[in-house]
Order: C-alpha cells, then structure tokens, then sequence
C-alpha cells in the first residue's frame, strides 16, 4: 500500500493534497484496493458547497456502492472529468490522475483533524 507522506487522510480513507486554500480530494489507495474495480463515480458540482464529514460523492465498483465525505468543508472549485469516463483511474493512480474534486477551504482549522501520513499508514496498511 502506498500512502505518500505529503497528503492527509480522514478515517472514511480520503486524502487532501493542500494548496494555499484548497485542498485537491480523493481516496486511499487502501481504499481503492478494498472496493476493487471502480466501475462510475458520482461527482460534486463546481460551486457545491460541502460540510466536513458529509457524503458528498459515490464510487461504485463491482462489489458495492460508497459514499465519499467531504475531508473538509467549503465550495467546490474542480471536478475531475476524466474519471467519468475512465474510472478505473481511481484504481490505478489513485493520489495523481484519480484525484476527485478541489475544495476551496471555509475553514483551514479542519485540517488539523486529519490524520498523518504516519497515523493513517499505522491504522490501515495491510502487510
């Protein structure tokens, strides 16, 4: 499992890339690698605003269906398209080109309830 040091994760396994005051969202490779092959995702709109730890996507695979939650709250500022038409980007490149959304931070305080790369790799890798 990788769970590259730069980003934070939350518990539900998504993860932030910050930027100044947005956070570029996806999920965990742990994550990807539990739902197995992503077959659509349901995808906020620009200009949505989400609230911290409220479903705010869907990733489908072949085994189930699973809310996404907001790591953060704030206004949706980029969605991925390619992943809606090639989904399976999520599985192979889930911290790059597998990316969700974009959140413009209402408030960077929430970041600090994200989990390290170090305290998310103790709780969820798989040896």
């Amino acid at each position: 499992m990788e769970f590259p040091a730069d980003l934070k994760y939350t518990n539900d396994h998504e993860w932030v890339r910050v930027s100044g005051n947005e956070v570029v969202c996806g999920i965990s490779d742990f994550a990807q690698s539990e739902l197995g092959d992503i077959v659509f995702v349901e995808l906020p709109q620009v200009g949505d605003e989400v609230e911290q730890n409220k479903a705010c996507a869907v990733v489908e695979s072949v085994k189930t269906a699973s809310d996404i939650f907001a790591p953060v709250s704030g206004k949706i500022t980029k969605v991925n398209d390619v992943i809606a038409t090639t989904p399976a980007e999520v599985n192979t490149s889930p911290y790059e080109n597998g990316w969700l959304f974009a959140i413009e931070l209402s408030n960077a305080d929430e970041l600090n309830a994200l989990l390290s790369q170090e305290d998310y790799a103790a709780q969820y890798a798989k040896s």
